[in-house]
């Protein structure tokens, strides 16, 4: 038998090199030995050493290059193997990879898969907790993640986070950010990093508000937040409380929303003549005021008259998310039917199609703003349904000053138009 040995914590590299090394050979899979860390266990075994071997010839795919990348960074010990396995089947099998239905092609795509999840998990459950040093702000994070994907991650949050130095420990290794250069360095313990800050009651009330009790599916909640990052969520500490407390919210809600849309659903709106409406919220919906923050827009929003989309609507619908810095702000063309009537935007088809892009991407929806250009939803009857009509202009532009001050609170790094309307309304 012949041991391929790799470093503790392999990389696609260390491993591509033995593994070219052992082709070079025609040393087949069943008798390689692949090993990680000290060579103890290798008594009775040859060592392998491919620095002396020539780079032999080989006929790889670039579909198993890309899994293969994703896959050493998995914890199955038997990854090496497999990715061996295949390689040696590809000098021979040309259109191995093409073959979904094979055995180790099925393996390699699920040890890919995983990791890919965990690098999203990562994204979407880093916190950061601040602390100060003799240089200023510093802050750090502990995470645990499943896999060794810290390295895999780290370009990511410093992209996110340029502006402010930062540490990412995990038991396994650390990443640091100075502001200009990413090091790495050994491995850490929960203690080493700050156990709260102020930020925490911030995460925790965001989740009790984007909570939806109706919505309470235990089994879809762990398959999004898997229950082995709960320990180091600070939101996590309300979920049970929100679980136990989600029936009888739901009820309230049931028993307190209408079950069809109302005809003229701007008739309640219409019931406050202006000379109720308290003054200072009058000036802020006339657009003479700027308002000071969310909570303030927000209210104001509720009595905005300045064009006629709020007769028929529900209610108008303000944007949602991050209330500071935001790294993207996600701009729609106006609420849909359901975000109508539930006052929270992309909720709808159009929000299931963003939460996938958003997946795919890597990107969580607790991290971006998402709002719409026009603020209420535009549409025509067509007996029981209401279809969705393009706002004209005119609404547009009366509905920029709402969502110019929306950017204006938030200040997101980046604001993305998604469509005409959008786009007409940033420019």
């Amino acid at each position: 038998m012949i041991a391929a040995q790799l470093p503790p914590i392999p990389r696609f590299d260390d491993w591509r090199t033995k593994a070219r090394g052992l082709l070079a050979q025609g040393i087949a899979p069943e008798q390689v030995v692949w090993t990680c860390g000290d060579a103890a266990d290798l008594f009775g075994k040859t060592p392998f050493n491919a620095d002396a071997i020539g780079a032999p010839t080989l006929h790889v795919s670039r579909a198993f290059v890309d899994l293969a990348r994703k896959a050493v960074l998995h914890r199955d010990g038997e990854r090496f193997a497999l990715l061996y396995r295949l390689l040696w089947r590809l000098q021979r099998e040309r259109a191995l990879m093409e073959d979904r239905a094979d055995p180790d092609v099925i393996a390699l795509h699920a040890l890919a898969k995983a990791v890919r999840r965990d690098v999203h998990k990562m994204h979407a459950f880093v916190r950061f907790r601040e602390i100060a040093d003799e240089h200023g702000p510093l802050f750090i994070a502990w995470f645990e993640p499943q896999h060794h994907i810290l390295e895999e991650t780290a370009d990511f949050f410093v992209r996110r986070f340029a502006g402010m130095r930062w540490s990412i420990l995990t038991p396994e290794a650390s990443a640091h950010w100075d502001g200009a250069a990413l090091r790495f360095g050994p491995g850490a313990v929960r203690a080493d990093a700050p156990s709260e800050d102020a930020r925490d009651e911030d995460w925790r009330a965001y989740y009790e508000n984007m909570f939806n009790p109706a919505r309470l599916n235990p089994n879809a909640m762990t398959r999004e937040m898997p229950k082995h990052y709960w320990r180091n969520l600070p939101e996590a500490a309300s979920i049970p409380l929100l679980m136990r407390a989600a029936g009888a919210r739901t009820e309230s809600m049931v028993s307190a929303m209408p079950t069809m849309p109302r005809k003229r659903a701007g008739a309640a709106h219409a019931k406050i003549a202006p000379e109720d409406l308290p003054v200072a919220l009058e000036r802020v919906a006339e657009h003479a005021t700027p308002p000071a923050s969310f909570a303030e827009l927000n209210r104001a929003l509720t009595a905005c008259r300045a064009c006629p989309l709020w007769k028929n609507a529900t209610q108008a619908v303000p944007g949602e998310g991050p209330k500071r810095r935001p790294a993207l702000a996600l701009v729609g063309e106006q609420p849909g039917d359901q975000e109508d009537l539930a006052g929270r935007p992309f909720i709808g088809p159009a929000g299931a199609v963003l939460d996938n892009a958003l997946e795919a991407a890597g990107i969580a929806r607790g991290e971006i703003f998402v709002t719409n250009a026009v603020k209420h939803f535009k549409h025509e009857p067509r007996g029981k349904r209401r279809l969705h009509k393009r706002p004209d202009r005119a609404e547009i532009e009366i509905c920029r000053w709402w969502l110019g001050h929306e950017l204006r609170l938030a200040k997101p790094a980046l604001p993305l138009a998604l469509g005409a309307t959008a786009l007409q309304s940033l420019s």
